[in-house]
């Protein structure tokens, strides 16, 4: 068992620049650098056990989807590896390796980009109350884990830390960021995660639902932030799919499920994690990584 887990990072002589529920994230030169800890969230509560080796997983998977998606739009990664980092990161090179990515500054647009291949869990709960998601229509009487009949984008807000983030329309998202930019998002967004589909499906997973984030530098539009990870995404063993109910997952659903399991409030305080729970998830993150990386 790892238990040796990365909660939180302080580098002196480095300039915090923001922290999130995962990553940590410095200016260093011109450059932002993003380190994954293995902090875990869910509900958007940050549990108090980290989960050891993820922020390691998650910077190696979304370096691996940012490479393959290259030629469908830019993104913000520059490096992962600590030798080609601006010299004042050089004390904190053990530390910074395999968990942490130099990016290029950009500004992030304030919508997260959803989407869904598979109805599952919020879009779900979404169309059982009204038979769509996001304000799209969608026909009756789906079940539960259907496979849509082609992939939709479902924006929500980008809300502050401790807050949910607020699913909206494309409209709203329009009204936002404007029109046009909101419909190259939506093409893009849907090539990545076609092209993600058919990666997966070879590996023997199924992407039902991810999340990616979008920034500017200058007029241009990149993809910044993760990409494709068990963090923003829902990943299912394609062996054990059934439409009709809740499946097997390589993220944190495992992790969801438990603490609903034990009726916790979804507020903070978190509960403590039981190290049965902590390397259960671990094994889903890794598994999720080596199906696609190996």
């Amino acid at each position: 068992m790892h238990n040796d887990g990365l909660m939180t990072t302080e580098f002196r002589g480095l300039k915090l620049f923001n922290k999130g529920k995962v990553r940590d994230i410095y200016e260093a030169d011109r450059y932002l650098l993003i380190v994954a800890t293995d902090r875990i969230s869910a509900f958007d509560v940050i549990m108090p056990n980290p989960i050891p080796g993820k922020g390691k997983i998650l910077t190696k998977m979304s370096a691996f989807w940012f490479r393959k998606m290259q030629d469908i739009v830019e993104n913000h990664l520059v490096s992962t590896d600590p030798q080609d980092f601006p010299q004042e990161c050089e004390p904190f090179k053990e530390k910074l390796k395999d968990r942490s990515m130099l990016v290029k500054k950009a500004k992030p647009l304030p919508v997260e980009c959803v989407v869904r291949g598979y109805l599952s869990g919020s879009g779900w709960q979404d169309y059982l109350q009204s038979n769509s998601i996001s304000g799209i229509k969608l026909p009756a009487g789906l079940q539960e884990s259907t496979k849509l009949a082609e992939p939709l984008f479902t924006p929500s807000t980008k809300a502050p830390a401790g807050e949910h983030d607020m699913v909206i329309t494309r409209k709203k998202m329009a009204d936002i960021i404007g029109s046009e930019r909101t419909e190259t998002i939506i093409e893009i967004s849907i090539a990545v995660y076609s092209r993600a589909a058919k990666i997966a499906e070879e590996a023997g997973i199924i992407i039902a639902d991810t999340k990616m984030e979008f920034g500017m530098i200058e007029e241009r539009l990149i993809l910044i932030d993760e990409l494709l990870t068990p963090d923003s995404s829902r990943f299912w063993p394609m062996e054990d799919y059934e439409a009709g109910r809740p499946q097997k997952s390589f993220d944190k659903q495992f992790l969801r499920d438990y603490l609903l399991s034990i009726e916790w409030h979804k507020k903070p305080p978190a509960p403590e994690l039981p190290a049965e729970i902590i390397e259960k998830t671990r094994e889903k993150y890794e598994e999720a990584l080596n199906r696609f990386v190996a």
